[in-house]
C-alpha cells in the first residue's frame, strides 16, 4: 500500500487528507510540524510527502530542502494559500516534484498523487533497464561497451582458465589490475586468495622477503618467521604490478620460482613447493627494457607467454559517457549527492578530451565535478580548465608519454576530423574540404576511428 505523510501546522487540512486518502487506499500518517514529520520519516518511511508551505518553525520549503540532504527518496508535493509563480519556482528548486495552491479541489491532490505515482513508476523501470544494461556491458567489474575493450573481454575469457602466467600491458590508469582480477574470477581459482603487489612501492631491501619470506633470525628485525606473498597466493593468483620495477638480482629468483613452481624463504635451507598462478603489469615497454639492459630476456619471455595490452581511454571513446555515468551514480551514494545527468557542452568536453590519465583521470574529474556543481547536472564549469582549453594534438599526445610517430599521426589525424566534422555541423563534403582530402578518404577514416 503507498504511505502518504501529511505535514500541516492546520488540524482540519490534515483531517480532511487523512480521510480522503484513506478512502483511496492510501497508507497515512500525519505532522503538525515539519520538525515532527523529520521524526516521522524513518519510523513511516513514506512514498510521498504532502506538506504546507508556510508553518511555524521550518517551512515545507526547508523541509523538502531537508529531506533531499537526507537522501530520502520520497516525492514530495508542496501546498499553500499563497500561491505564485515565484513560489512554485521555489518549490522546484528546493526539490518538490509539484505544488497545489489552497484551497484545492480533492481531484487536485489525488491526480497531483497520481502523477507522482506515475513518475516513480517510470524512474523505476529506468533504474531496471540501467542496471540490466550495465550488467550486459559489465564484465567482471570492467566497464565498456567499445570494441577495444570487446577484445579484452575476449581474450580474458580465452586465458582465464589456464594457470600460465599473461603480461598486461597498458598505461597508468587504464585498469590492469582490474583485468588481472578478471582473469582471477574467471578461472578454477576464484575462491582462492588473489593477492597483488606493487613492486615499484616497497624498498629493495625488503622486497625479497615481502615476495618470498623468511626465517626467524635470518637478518637484523627477522623476529619471526614471515610467509611472503607467493605462499599467501598458494592455490591461488599473485599479481605483480609495475613489474618492470623489479631489481635485476630479484628478477633471477623470480625466474627460478616461475620455472621450478617452488619458494625459498630468506634464510631458510629447503624449498617449498606451492601452485601459484603469475599475472604481470606494467606501463613500461619491457622489449625496449630488455635491449637496454633493465630487464632480463628469459624473465620476459617467461612472462610474456600471453599478452593482453589494455586500450587507453582516448581509444574506446564509446565508453567515456557510459563510465562517466557509472562514476556519478557511485559517487551519489557514497557523498550523498544528487546529480542527475552531464549537460551536452560537458558532454562534448569528455568525449574530445584526450585523457592522458586515462580511467583513473575520468574518476576523478567526475568526483571533482559533483562536488563543485550548484545543481543536479554537471556543467563545463565544473570541469577542470585543462578540459576547457583547446587541445593541441600535438601536446595531448606527448602527455600520454607517446613517441611512436605512428600512433601519434594517428591521433593527431582522427583529432582534425573531429574537429573538421564539429565545425561544419557533422556536413562531411564540408569537412573533406577543410581537411583538403576526397569525401571518399574521409569515409574511410571516419569508419577506421569509428567516429559517430
Amino acid at each position: 500500500m503507498r504511505r502518504v505523510l501529511v505535514v500541516d501546522d492546520e488540524e482540519n487540512i490534515r483531517v480532511v487528507l487523512r480521510t480522503l486518502l484513506r478512502k483511496h487506499n492510501y497508507q497515512v500518517d500525519v505532522a503538525d510540524s515539519a520538525e515532527t514529520a523529520l521524526e516521522q520519516l524513518e519510523r513511516f518511511d513514506p512514498d510521498f510527502v504532502l506538506a504546507d508551505v508556510r508553518m511555524s518553525g521550518m517551512t515545507g520549503l526547508e523541509l523538502c530542502a531537508e529531506l533531499k540532504v537526507r537522501s530520502s527518496l520520497a516525492t514530495v508535493i508542496l501546498m499553500s494559500a499563497y500561491g505564485s509563480v515565484d513560489m512554485a519556482i521555489d518549490a522546484m528548486k528546493a526539490g518538490a516534484y509539484d505544488y497545489i495552491s489552497k484551497p484545492f479541489k480533492q481531484d487536485e491532490v489525488l491526480l497531483a498523487l497520481t502523477k507522482a505515482e506515475e513518475r516513480e513508476a517510470l524512474r523505476r523501470e529506468n533504474r531496471v533497464l540501467k542496471e540490466a544494461m550495465r550488467k550486459e556491458q559489465t564484465f567482471h567489474d570492467i566497464l565498456g561497451k567499445s570494441e577495444a575493450i570487446e577484445k579484452v573481454f575476449s581474450t580474458i575469457g580465452k586465458v582465464a582458465d589456464y594457470k600460465t602466467t599473461v603480461l598486461i600491458q597498458g598505461e597508468s590508469g587504464t585498469g590492469k589490475e582490474l583485468v588481472a582480477r578478471a582473469l582471477h574470477l574467471g578461472s578454477t581459482r576464484k575462491d582462492k586468495p588473489f593477492v597483488p603487489l606493487n613492486c615499484g612501492a616497497i624498498p629493495e631491501a625488503l622486497l625479497e622477503s615481502e615476495l618470498f619470506g623468511h626465517k626467524k633470525g635470518a637478518f637484523t628485525d627477522a623476529h619471526a618467521d614471515k610467509r611472503g606473498l607467493f605462499t599467501e597466493a598458494d592455490q591461488g593468483t599473485l599479481f605483480l604490478d609495475e613489474i618492470g620495477e623489479l631489481p635485476l638480482g630479484l628478477q633471477v629468483k623470480l625466474l627460478r620460482v616461475l620455472q621450478e613452481c617452488r619458494v625459498r624463504p630468506v634464510g631458510a635451507t629447503r624449498d617449498q613447493e606451492l601452485d601459484v598462478r603469475v599475472i604481470a603489469a606494467t606501463v613500461r615497454d619491457l622489449r625496449r627494457e630488455v635491449e637496454e639492459g633493465r630487464f632480463r630476456e628469459d624473465l620476459y619471455y617467461r612472462l610474456n607467454v600471453l599478452q593482453i595490452n589494455v586500450p587507453p581511454l582516448r581509444d574506446r571513446r564509446d565508453d567515456i559517457m557510459l563510465l562517466a555515468e557509472h562514476f556519478i551514480e557511485r559517487n551519489n551514494g557514497r557523498l550523498g549527492t544528487k546529480i542527475r545527468d552531464v549537460d551536452q557542452k560537458a558532454r562534448k568536453l569528455l568525449l574530445n578530451y584526450p585523457w592522458p590519465g586515462n580511467v583513473r583521470e575520468l574518476e576523478n574529474t567526475i568526483e571533482r565535478a559533483i562536488v563543485l556543481s550548484e545543481s543536479d547536472v554537471i556543467g563545463v564549469g565544473d570541469l577542470p580548465e585543462r578540459m576547457r582549453e583547446p587541445t593541441d594534438p600535438a601536446a595531448a599526445s606527448l602527455a600520454t608519454g607517446e613517441l611512436s610517430i605512428k600512433k601519434t599521426a594517428r591521433f593527431m589525424e582522427e583529432t582534425l576530423i573531429r574537429r573538421a566534422l564539429e565545425k561544419t555541423g557533422g556536413n562531411r563534403t564540408a569537412a573533406s574540404k577543410l581537411l583538403e582530402i576526397s569525401h571518399r578518404a574521409l569515409l574511410y577514416k571516419i569508419k577506421d576511428y569509428g567516429i559517430h
